[in-house]
């Protein structure tokens, strides 16, 4: 089951007033006055949980069932808060890389609202200094733990976007309405929890297929929905109407079992980045681990011994960049049971080790009229069957990548399995030993099947 980021109830509004002492019956009552239906079949709870509040089944439920539904007037977003119209006026000062702002100021004023209608929403909010994601580990403890997985280089560029952000956009804004925020909302720890808080339980309406040119949903706080825990091999989905929102059973749930929604698929390096939280193994089904694209030109450079081969190889990879296989920050994905990123990987492994007569051909065609062989598949299974030279330079950038982690899969493995020093470690380690095996474990499986 999944080991999730401790959830923890706000201590009451930002900068003021009392915790309520029971927030569940709070809620509950909001809910109740918001048009919030929830199933008689479900309760909030923390007992049965696997980390903090969640939803539990206390009578069995069938696959079909509605679990709860939503009124849209009771989801918190941009267009709901009670700012809306001054955050639709400012539409185009408040436009970001992020797509968030107008969300988070609707946040930041709500939370210091004295009578914010979404205050018995908050009090069921995990409590914002304690959030595990690791933004808020020490910057050294982060590179320690999680050297090699992706994750430090994720965080360095959300921490870089969330500062130019605030000083750039948020803070000028909130400035200038100091009748709307009061001064105690005007932090950059704040802004950046709320973002870390967004990341993880924030929704995000999919488009409908004839608007997939759009400009993709914003994000909005769904009541009731946000308590539920995730897993990949989840129990329940939630479904989109026009009036409501509607959290519906996807397997039969028996009583006194937990409710679990999914956040989408989501290999464990990207849940704890997002959402502070793994997935032990072998339990994340969704899991992947990153080949960077520059490793791969990094192992056929090793191949090379002339500088004729060098700028031959240079040319090979400018090729791919202009065919838009390839590029300097990409990583080519491999789940537990195939290559995410086929394609991009099949033609950089063709286009770097066909000999070079067919590679110009293949240039001079600009990488048309080439038909896929049926033994060119990267599927994990026909991996084996690969030509020689294409396993070879996969094999060489497996090699690489497993160079960039700190400790081997021997040393993993060893603290794995054994539960006395495994339950010693703290829960930080915990996860980023997770994180750090499932990874390892796809890329040693792709050593073996290229030996």
């Amino acid at each position: 089951m999944a080991t999730q980021a401790k959830r923890r109830r706000v201590a009451g509004p930002v900068g003021g007033g009392d915790a309520d002492p029971d927030p569940v019956a709070g809620f509950l009552s909001w809910c109740r006055q918001v048009g919030l239906e929830l199933s008689p079949k479900v309760a909030v709870s923390r007992q049965g949980t696997v980390a903090g509040y969640g939803m539990v089944a206390r009578e069995s439920v069938q696959p079909g069932e509605l679990l709860f539904a939503v009124p849209r007037a009771a989801l918190l977003s941009q267009h709901t808060c009670s700012i809306g119209g001054l955050l639709e006026r400012e539409r185009g000062a408040l436009q970001s890389q992020s797509g968030w702002v107008p969300l988070l100021l609707a946040l930041l004023h709500e939370l210091q609202a004295p009578a914010s209608p979404w205050s018995p929403y908050f009090a069921l909010w995990p409590e914002l200094g304690r959030l595990e994601h690791p933004m808020f580990w020490p910057e050294e403890e982060r590179r320690r733990l999680l050297q090699g997985t992706g994750v430090p280089e994720a965080v360095e560029k959300d921490l870089a976007n969330i500062r130019s952000e605030y000083y750039s956009i948020v803070l000028p804004f909130m400035e200038a309405h100091p009748d709307l925020f009061s001064p105690r909302v005007r932090s950059l720890e704040l802004y950046r929890q709320l973002v870390a808080l967004v990341m993880a339980y924030s929704f995000q309406e999919p488009l409908e297929e004839e608007e997939d040119e759009k400009e993709p949903n914003s994000p909005l706080m769904v009541p009731a929905a946000d308590i539920l825990n995730h897993l990949a091999n989840h129990n329940a989905n939630l479904e989109y109407s026009p009036n409501c929102l509607r959290m519906v059973a996807t397997q039969p749930i028996p009583k006194g079992h937990e409710i679990f929604n999914t956040y989408g698929q989501m290999a464990n390096w990207q849940l704890i980045h997002m959402y502070g939280f793994v997935e032990p193994y072998p339990d994340n089904t969704d899991d992947t681990a990153d080949i960077q694209m520059v490793t791969v030109r990094e192992a056929a450079l090793q191949g090379t011994k002339a500088e004729a081969e060098r700028l031959l190889l240079h040319e090979r990879w400018d090729f791919l960049c202009k065919l838009e296989m390839v590029g300097e920050e990409g990583a080519f994905v491999i789940g537990r049971e195939e290559v995410l990123t086929e394609e991009e990987l099949t033609t950089t492994l063709k286009v770097l080790c066909m000999p070079a007569e067919e590679f110009r051909e293949f240039k001079e065609k600009d990488g048309w009229g080439d038909n896929k062989r049926e033994g060119d598949s990267l599927t994990i299974t026909n991996i084996p069957n690969l030509k020689a030279s294409w396993k070879q330079l996969l094999r060489n950038s497996v090699l690489l990548t497993l160079q960039t982690y700190a400790t081997d899969l021997k040393s993993e493995q060893d603290l794995l399995s054994n539960k006395e020093v495994y339950t010693k470690l703290s829960w930080r380690e915990q996860q980023a030993l997770q994180v750090r095996y499932g990874q390892k474990m796809i890329l040693h499986q792709l050593l073996e099947l290229t030996t």
